[in-house]
């Protein structure tokens, strides 16, 4: 999972099968928490999910800042491509 695109395509299957989500609701500008109807145990879920994807875990302080999916897409970049920049 290099590239943003990967990212999304993983994460968007990860809310479909974690959440029961329609996959044509998730865009990079959907919220996850009014569109999507994530709750903050949701959350963890999904930082927990992410953890066992990349092998790394997003701060929770981090995920609070969050806010879209596009958002969630970013810090997952930036989190598996720190040791390469």
């Amino acid at each position: 999972m290099n590239s943003r695109n990967e990212i999304f395509q993983t994460l968007r299957d990860a809310l479909v099968e974690l959440f029961e989500l329609d996959p044509e609701r998730i865009t990079l500008e959907a919220n996850l928490y009014q569109d999507l109807e994530i709750d903050s145990i949701d959350a963890v879920d999904l930082i927990d999910h992410i953890k066992r994807q990349t092998g790394k875990k997003i701060a929770a302080e981090e995920f609070k800042a969050v806010r879209t999916v596009g958002d969630v897409v970013e810090a997952v970049y930036r989190l598996t491509n720190a040791e390469t920049a």
